[in-house]
């Protein structure tokens, strides 16, 4: 069976039901009433203009925010609190400049009290995941912009979560390293099999990653469609080449038909 057979067979492993989201310092309402399932295993990515809610999607998923109304379930249970089970990855990889690769990638570990040889097998075994089995006592003062994001995919990688929130984790980035990191993320799927959960503004990026990409209306958020995306992937799946297709061109083609665009975005007259 393939990835996208399974994930659509899966139970979800998150729910969304009904959910609305208001800040009241603000009188901002970013989501409204927002039904969405995540299968066990697939590949989920979230588009939509700046605002609409996208974020605040993941972190209800993580447990820092609480919806206004509606229901967040991980596995069934009410996420009210911190939800360990989640993995949480941004565009700032927050790793601390003066621990190691080795001791930044370790902390969740270390947290969690887990006996130090074992830790350090852990850790090793996904720094060579990420391509950075040589890197342990480096600091990351001295690793690239892609070095050090590998860093932090293999402190998210290390204790394991099921799930990955995932916001933007590439837009810091320059165009052929997000390509790299891309290709990278899409290579980690494989091996973990976990489910992955992606904010971004880049419709190429959504299409070339994800099975399913949903796309949110402008503020407040409300799902406007939900796309299956159906293109040929194999193991050594290169996003440059599936990029240059027919099939991946009309996708992202409707994707940004749907998109809302600011008030302002008109065409300019000719003549």
């Amino acid at each position: 069976m393939s990835e996208e057979a399974a994930a659509g067979n899966a139970q979800p492993v998150l729910t969304y039901e009904g959910v609305s989201k208001s800040f009241r310092s603000s009188g901002v309402t970013a989501l409204d009433r927002v039904d969405l399932e995540v299968a066990e295993g697939e590949f989920l990515a979230i588009v939509g203009p700046s605002g609409c809610g996208k974020s605040t999607l993941l972190n209800m998923a993580a447990g820092t925010l609480v919806p206004s109304t509606g229901r967040v379930r991980y596995r069934g249970e009410i996420v009210d609190g911190p939800n360990t089970n989640v993995g949480y990855l941004t565009q700032h990889d927050t790793l601390l400049n003066w621990r190691t690769v080795h001791k930044n990638v370790r902390l969740p570990l270390e947290f969690r009290k887990m006996d130090k040889a074992k830790a350090k097998e852990k850790v090793q075994e996904v720094l060579r995941t990420v391509g950075l089995p040589k890197m342990s006592h480096v600091y990351p003062t001295q690793l690239s912009g892609g070095m050090r994001q590998r860093v932090a995919i293999a402190r998210t990688l290390v204790y394991e979560p099921s799930v990955y929130l995932l916001d933007e984790p590439f837009g810091a980035l320059d165009a052929q390293l997000r390509v790299i990191m891309q290709q990278e993320l899409l290579r980690i799927r494989k091996v973990t099999g976990g489910t992955f959960v992606l904010v971004t503004h880049d419709l190429n990026e959504a299409v070339a990653l994800a099975n399913r990409v949903v796309v949110v209306s402008a503020q407040p958020g409300r799902i406007k469609k939900i796309f299956d995306i159906d293109l040929p992937r194999q193991d050594d799946d290169d996003v440059v080449v599936m990029s240059s297709s027919s099939a991946f061109r009309n996708y992202v083609e409707e994707l940004w038909a749907l998109m809302d665009k600011p008030p302002s975005f008109e065409a300019v007259p000719r003549g």
